[in-house]
């Protein structure tokens, strides 16, 4: 079946779950917190660049002001019921995590972090725990090869293997792994799910690299059209096997593939129920997004008040219906794609899903 032709059933249900995202909108209940806390990293990966511009030279951000930042969302949310995600760069990188993760946890918000493994010895995992870890993001990006060539570390593929298999024997952990497929890796999509069902894995969450930042100019990185429907129909047959929850991630609007490869349908949650400190203190929804859609700073505004006073462009997207998107027949449900995926400079449309799976032969 095309992308681009629905099943009547599933236009219904996506209408309904339209009207869902407006009412979400209008609402914008804050349920994820990212604290990019470094720049530093460890890695020195081939696609990135095509989410930000990564600076090592910005200083760490200091404790007591993003807790600062916490306290004043307190006011506004229930905090068992918003996740607090620290990311990077390599958040391992830092030191003070468990100092961040206890005062977090004494003010009852849930805590995770992102990383790549190549740090998370079993004494740090028992230290992050002690300190109230929940939730925690590794990344493999293909088996040995692959994942290393991705990121530019020789030792990379085994220490995050390593850091996998210290997360399946954690009780009451939530944990996924994450895959960003690449032409070098698309083959391997099989056997890593053979080795993750293995170790235990339940979540895995799959992704494509988007061709923005250093990511465009390496051929490599993108998948061609009949790879990227490839992974779609391998996640598609491997949820219905039911050996692990392969998920696709919410990158973009998929046409007919809509309902079949993630839990639910496609929506970007940026600005509605996202937001993000990054590390100079700027106030963005998810960490991708930067520039233009940067909505203010904790050193000179009030998180809350940036929360319940801008965020238009998010929550009114009608703005998005311009260039290809302006005469496109699925644009009601699709309202424009995920937000990384629009230059933060004018708004137009970088890379559609729906397009490239029409290109398949």
């Amino acid at each position: 079946m095309r992308a681009d032709k629905i099943p009547l059933r599933k236009r219904l249900a996506l209408k309904l779950y339209g009207r869902y995202k407006r009412n979400a909108a209008l609402e914008h209940k804050l349920s994820y917190l990212f604290w990019e806390c470094t720049l530093r990293c460890n890695l020195s990966c081939l696609h990135c660049g095509s989410d930000c511009t990564k600076d090592s030279s910005i200083v760490d951000m200091p404790i007591s002001d993003f807790i600062g930042v916490v306290d004043d969302v307190s006011t506004i949310v229930n905090p068992n019921d918003t996740l607090i995600v620290i990311t990077g760069g390599e958040p391992l990188l830092r030191k003070d995590l468990e100092v961040v993760g206890q005062e977090l946890s004494r003010r009852g918000f849930p805590w995770g972090i992102v990383t790549n493994g190549l740090l998370l010895s079993a004494e740090r995992l028992r230290s992050l725990l002690d300190a109230g870890l929940k939730s925690i993001t590794i990344s493999l990006d293909g088996l040995e090869n692959a994942h290393n060539w991705l990121r530019g570390n020789k030792q990379s593929y085994k220490r995050a293997l390593e850091a996998i298999s210290l997360l399946t024997k954690v009780d009451g952990l939530t944990y996924d792994v994450a895959t960003s497929v690449t032409r070098k890796s698309y083959g391997d999509l099989p056997e890593m799910k053979r080795i993750l069902v293995g170790l235990g894995v339940k979540q895995w969450r799959v992704f494509t690299i988007f061709p923005i930042g250093r990511a465009a100019q390496n051929v490599d990185l993108q998948l061609s059209p009949n790879e990227f429907k490839g992974v779609l129909d391998f996640i598609k047959t491997t949820r219905s096997e039911g050996l692990i929850k392969v998920s696709f991630g919410c990158e973009g609007f998929l046409g007919s593939y809509e309902g079949d490869v993630r839990d639910g349908f496609f929506t970007c949650n940026a600005g509605v129920h996202v937001a993000s400190v990054l590390v100079d203190g700027s106030i963005s929804a998810c960490p991708n997004l930067r520039d233009n859609f940067i909505q203010g700073n904790i050193y000179k505004d009030t998180f809350t008040d940036v929360w319940n006073g801008r965020y238009q462009l998010y929550r009114d997207r009608s703005w998005t219906k311009m260039g290809a998107c302006a005469e496109c027949s699925l644009y009601s449900y699709c309202e424009g794609n995920s937000l990384h995926l629009r230059n933060d400079k004018d708004g137009s449309l970088l890379f559609c899903h729906v397009k490239k799976l029409s290109e398949t032969q």
